[in-house]
């Protein structure tokens, strides 16, 4: 089905590319407005993309730490789990004395954590209740295609969309489920919105949610657990005085054009740091070992993480985890960093410090604005010791010997006279044209270069990093961060499901307007 919508999406690309014929360099401004939305940005040192100047900033350290809910099955079938969400708008309260409308799964923002077992299946039975179509991807999953969150197959709203949909796909009207087979190390994963043209401001609106996975070799470490454990989720949002998220969409209503207003095309920044949907909150904690679960849930933002005042005499920070679940062996670490959508598992032990110290974990990377996280008050009771194994895991190593085949991609902007677009090897995102069809079972090299700050991520399959200047890379990973003029070689194995998947920048604003690509494992 075609409808009007998107047969303004083909003519809103079209006329982009033309105006490529002729467009200049684009630089934005150090303070911009955003039209008819009033909405104004400026430049922020060391980020690609433009910070969304609010009109409500919160003071930080004043507002308790929230842990998500635990999404709990409504029926257990043998070894499936059985569990239901609905997608629907609610208000909010994230700054003080303000409602915010967000959209959000069962109308939280995050979402609610779902916990889950290896050897045990996933089954997710969701209903849209909101005004818009969305397609719910579980970032770091091993999932089949047909329930990976393809942009394509969407879930239609319950009471229906007169706007039409141009690309094939698998259409759901009202509510569909999503199988997890989760055969699958333990890991932290996420899920979130995962529409075409739209994932930024969907997501921005409130569709992101943790999800922490877990198997045998893992608890047999005896790791920091229940309130030990913080699943944090981290982002980045600006407000208006009302309280309302400001997001730069050239079509608040999200139905056509898509993308962002020509000046934030480089990515959308907020001027408020939100942990679990809480502006730089604090948390009480007992001088003892804690196991900190970080994603990096934000549209374009990176953190470098540090811990001020440190420990003495020692680092603060042992790294045991990133996205695809354990290392091999704890890395001592004084900082870490984290582009959009990757994740740290980190142990952090506060008995070094006094009763009474305030401890906070702050972002180098930020201004004056985005530099406090969550300030950590150290209370006098004695938690848990716990002494790290000098191995935590036997992990697979690749062998670049056994790839039968090397690929090429670049990740690069491409300027127009209203904006950008993002094109992967001069390729917008078409859900028809394959960039890679390896067979199962195969392993590749990918050779990744990029031109501005591009998180690389890949759906379905995780890869390790052969090598990549000046960045530090840890075990599995799903997601890599390109640096300006970067590069990098990845090592990928083409297992699990057969089927067309999709490979992305994670900066939102770039894969909505064309940073996303297909392979299909044949």
């Amino acid at each position: 089905m075609s409808g009007p919508a998107e047969c303004s999406r083909r003519q809103f690309l079209r006329r982009m590319l033309v105006g490529a014929a002729f467009a200049g360099p684009f630089v934005a401004g150090c303070s911009v407005s955003g039209g008819d939305q009033g909405i104004l940005g400026r430049k922020v040192p060391g980020q690609t993309g433009l910070m969304v100047l609010g009109a409500s900033v919160p003071e930080s350290f004043t507002v308790p730490l929230a842990i998500p809910p635990v999404l709990r099955p409504v029926q257990t079938v043998g070894r499936t789990d059985h569990y239901e969400l609905t997608v629907r708008a609610a208000l909010q309260e994230i700054v003080p004395g303000l409602e915010t409308p967000i959209w959000g799964y069962n109308g939280e923002f995050p979402g609610p954590l779902i916990e889950s077992q290896r050897g045990r299946r996933v089954v997710i039975h969701t209903r849209n209740e909101l005004p818009a179509p969305v397609s719910t991807h579980l970032h770091g999953g091993r999932t089949p295609a047909a329930d990976d969150g393809y942009p394509t197959d969407l879930l239609l709203p319950a009471q229906g969309w007169e706007h039409g949909h141009e690309h094939s796909g698998a259409i759901s009207h009202g509510e569909r489920d999503y199988t997890y087979p989760l055969d699958q190390r333990a890991a932290l994963l996420w899920y979130h919105d995962h529409r075409m043209d739209f994932t930024g401001p969907q997501v921005w609106r409130g569709l992101a949610a943790m999800h922490i996975h877990r198997d045998d070799e893992e608890a047999a470490l005896g790791l920091p657990t229940g309130e030990y454990e913080l699943p944090l989720m981290v982002t980045d949002r600006s407000f208006g005085r009302d309280g309302r998220f400001l997001y730069p969409s050239r079509d608040p209503e999200l139905v056509s054009p898509p993308g962002v207003l020509p000046d934030f095309a480089n990515g959308v920044l907020g001027d408020v740091l939100l942990v679990n949907g809480v502006p730089a909150p604090f948390h009480p904690v007992s001088r003892g070992v804690y196991r900190l679960r970080i994603v990096n849930a934000s549209n374009a933002r990176h953190y470098r993480f540090e811990l001020v005042p440190a420990p003495p005499g020692r680092e603060p920070f042992l790294l045991i985890g990133s996205d695809g679940g354990l290392l091999a062996a704890p890395v001592e670490l004084r900082s870490f960093a984290l582009a959009p959508s990757e994740r740290a598992d980190v142990l952090v032990d506060f008995s070094s410090f006094s009763a009474g110290e305030n401890v906070v974990l702050r972002n180098r990377y930020g201004d004056e604005h985005c530099s406090d996280v969550l300030q950590f008050r150290v209370g006098s009771e004695l938690g848990p010791s716990y002494s790290t194994p000098p191995v935590l895991s036997h992990l697979e190593r690749l062998d670049e010997s056994q790839a039968v085949r090397t690929r090429t991609f670049h990740f690069a902007r491409r300027n127009q006279h209203d904006g950008a677009l993002w094109p992967i090897g001069g390729h917008l995102f078409d859900p028809d044209h394959i960039a890679a069809a390896p067979a199962l079972g195969d392993t590749e090299i990918w050779q990744l270069s990029s031109d501005l700050r591009h998180p690389f991520h890949i759906h379905h399959v995780p890869f390790q990093v052969l090598d990549i200047p000046g960045v530090d890379t840890y075990g599995w990973k799903d997601t890599l961060a390109l640096g300006l003029r970067g590069s990098a070689r990845v090592i990928i194995r083409f297992d699990g499901y057969r089927g067309k998947y999709t490979f992305h920048c994670h900066t939102y604003e770039h894969e909505d307007m064309g940073m996303m690509a297909n392979y299909a494992i044949t």
